[in-house]
């Protein structure tokens, strides 16, 4: 089943769920605030009955005229609710008509009887009780709940009317109220029901089409098509994943160029020395070329160019898969590089290229390799032998202006240096700005991969940007030891 039909059926399901709970709960609440209702207005129509009782009372000071009466007693509850819908079913006309009732016109008669046989709920218990709690007159058991209502005399509680509480209705308009309001409620129910489905649709739909968006996006990555784009115009989680999304498909586009950029070279650069090879064994083998030590000499340069890039590609693929071991401790940066400027301005001035130092801290400790600093160091300043031509080449190290918690060391020189859109790839593998890749001074293209490896592999950052001095200045900053 799909998410959609699944988000469909899980909303709907919740939504009839809810609204079957719903009506049954008003159902209930309804038919309770009935029974309720009934009751109290069955003891507001016995009102005068209790004050008809405390006037017995007061005549004689007592409940005997009264006392075991229980006919008498039902036939004043009958004269007070004869006109109500609360008429006690258990009590039975006398065979002949009794006389009035306290001087009352009403007579009880066999025809009202009848009508004490439809009364509104569960049969219905009266009862008069002294202030002890003893039965009087009337019917009390203890299967019934009931509303006690105080008899007084002059301000004196001298007994109480019992009257049995219903738990439900059988009969009278308010059930047929009752009844009405359930017929009313379950067509309610189904018409949210159907709103609810209705609403349910297309907001699954709504949910489920990003993803289903991100889905075919993702198909199509594992196909090879990394030029994806979602846009989805949402302020949520959903809005997330798709700029996540975005950034794997660049990411992906990136890493396949530069995966086919470095078959190519790597195919170009090993090719270049082979075919030399090729050629210079096939002349000597032809005759063409005689086989002395010169040639032979020129063959084992080839030999050799072949073997240093082939070193050069197993230490970047070592650096890429975590092959390059560091042994750190907390070392002084200016002491490393005062310990080998002497070197680097001999190879310099081999090559007719000043070298200006300048140190601006007494003191900057890192955790850091030091073989690995100082191959970092030989591999910049050999780029800019081979690649600079230039004539200065300035060394600068000091505490970040912004960061005090970060070391700067900047080498940059005045040769000709490299436009601002190669700034980006320079420290990717086999990058070349030589288009010409000339063998001479282009090299392979792996010194500063390599240098992007060893900083990065001391939670540093390596950068290039347009030098002061007019051509390649390379910044490198490094995290300070607290």
């Amino acid at each position: 089943m799909k998410i959609q039909s699944k988000l469909f059926l899980m909303l709907f399901s919740l939504n009839l769920l809810l609204v079957t709970g719903l009506v049954f709960l008003l159902q209930w609440s309804i038919g309770k605030g009935m029974v309720e209702y009934v009751n109290s207005k069955e003891v507001e129509s016995l009102k005068p009955l209790v004050t008809e009782l405390a006037q017995v009372y007061q005549k004689d000071n007592n409940w005997l005229t009264i006392q075991g009466q229980s006919r008498k007693f039902d036939e004043l509850i009958f004269a007070t609710l004869k006109d109500t819908v609360f008429i006690p079913p258990h009590t039975r006309p006398p065979s002949p008509p009794p006389p009035p009732v306290n001087n009352r016109s009403e007579i009880f008669t066999s025809e009202d009887a009848e009508l004490l046989h439809a009364p509104p709920g569960r049969p219905a218990n009266y009862a008069l009780l002294d202030t002890d709690n003893t039965l009087i007159a009337g019917r009390y058991s203890d299967d019934f709940e009931y509303s006690i209502n105080a008899i007084t005399v002059d301000k004196i509680t001298v007994g109480f009317l019992a009257v049995s509480k219903r738990n439900e209705l059988t009969q009278g308009y308010e059930l047929d109220f009752i009844e009405q309001q359930q017929s009313y409620f379950w067509i309610i129910a189904l018409a949210a029901i159907s709103l609810a489905a209705l609403v349910t649709q297309p907001l699954a739909r709504h949910l489920v089409e990003p993803i289903k968006q991100i889905a075919r996006g993702m198909h199509k990555l594992t196909q090879g098509d990394y030029r994806q784009n979602i846009d989805l115009h949402r302020q949520d989680e959903l809005q997330e994943l798709s700029r996540d999304f975005n950034e794997l498909a660049l990411t992906l586009n990136g890493n396949d160029s530069a995966r086919k950029r470095w078959l190519a070279n790597i195919s170009h650069e090993l090719r270049t020395p082979v075919t030399i090879l090729r050629g210079e064994l096939e002349a000597m083998l032809d005759d063409v070329r005689p086989l002395n030590k010169k040639n032979i000499a020129s063959v084992n340069e080839e030999v050799k160019h072949l073997q240093n890039l082939i070193d050069d590609l197993h230490q970047l693929t070592s650096a890429d898969i975590g092959g390059m071991h560091y042994r750190k401790k907390q070392e002084d940066l200016v002491a490393l590089l005062n310990a080998e400027k002497d070197k680097y301005s001999s190879y310099l001035a081999d090559a007719g290229i000043a070298l200006e130092v300048g140190i601006e801290a007494p003191s900057l400790t890192v955790f850091a390799d030091r073989t690995r600093l100082y191959q970092l160091f030989e591999n910049i300043i050999n780029n800019s032998i081979k690649y600079a031509q230039a004539n200065v080449v300035r060394i600068t190290l000091g505490r970040d202006t912004t960061f005090a918690s970060l070391a700067v060391l900047k080498i940059e020189d005045d040769g000709e240096g490299v436009g601002e859109q190669h700034f980006p790839h320079l420290f990717e593998h086999l990058y070349r700005v030589d288009n010409s890749r000339n063998r001479k001074t282009g090299g392979a293209g792996i010194g500063l991969s390599i240098c992007a490896h060893i900083v990065a592999a001391h939670q540093g950052e390596i950068t290039a940007q347009q030098s002061d001095l007019g051509g390649l200045a390379i910044i490198i900053t490094l995290p300070l030891s607290e």
